[in-house]
């Protein structure tokens, strides 16, 4: 089972210091869910695809707050970049909306689920491309490390196993528990901010 990267003393310092870098992880990270969720069988699929939700919710959340900020300011064309970017986070929440109502043994789940992988990465390419690269160029490292901090304080709000007392993917995939997750992911980000 892939468990989610959790950066060691023996890591690579720079990584940790460089929010392009922790997001690009972060996205490996995602395909890797992907790429477990599409092998795997019941149980197994339930807590992998739970796992990839929780990552999901908090990367995207953690980009509002961070990246988009940054590169509406500070981008050429910065507000239509993250304009874009959100029109694809909308895309991916909306077939995240509909296979959040079924169950991963259902024969309509990994269509709805392939659609999901292809406006994930569909959106990571472009992030990638318009926002991370021009991100890289634009600050200084202490910036990028100041980012990175908000980012890791995001990612500690994503379990990598899901809650105990939640037995079926139906009750743990619910949209509150999610939305709930994004707003306290929102709160340590501002709090790791100083916002």
């Amino acid at each position: 089972m892939t468990e989610l990267h959790t950066p060691h003393a023996g890591d690579d310092q720079a990584k940790d210091d460089d929010v392009v870098a922790l997001l690009m992880r972060q996205h490996g990270d995602i395909r890797n869910l992907f790429d477990e969720v599409e092998a795997s069988t019941g149980e197994e699929r339930r807590d992998a695809f739970r796992r990839l939700v929780r990552l999901l919710a908090v990367h995207e959340t953690a980009e509002e707050e961070v990246v988009h900020p940054f590169a509406r300011k500070s981008l050429p064309g910065g507000e239509q970049v993250v304009k874009d970017r959100l029109a694809e986070e909308k895309a991916a929440k909306e077939t995240l909306a509909a296979l959040d109502e079924l169950d991963t043994n259902d024969p309509k789940f990994m269509p709805q689920l392939l659609k999901l992988r292809r406006d994930v990465q569909e959106h990571a390419r472009a992030e990638e491309r318009y926002e991370f690269t021009h991100i890289r160029r634009s600050t200084d490292a202490g910036n990028l490390a100041a980012m990175a901090k908000a980012v890791k304080a995001a990612e500690a709000m994503a379990p990598t196993r899901p809650h105990p007392g939640v037995e079926s993917g139906a009750k743990n995939m619910a949209l509150g528990p999610v939305a709930a997750l994004m707003d306290r992911t929102k709160d340590a980000v501002r709090q790791a901010m100083g916002k």
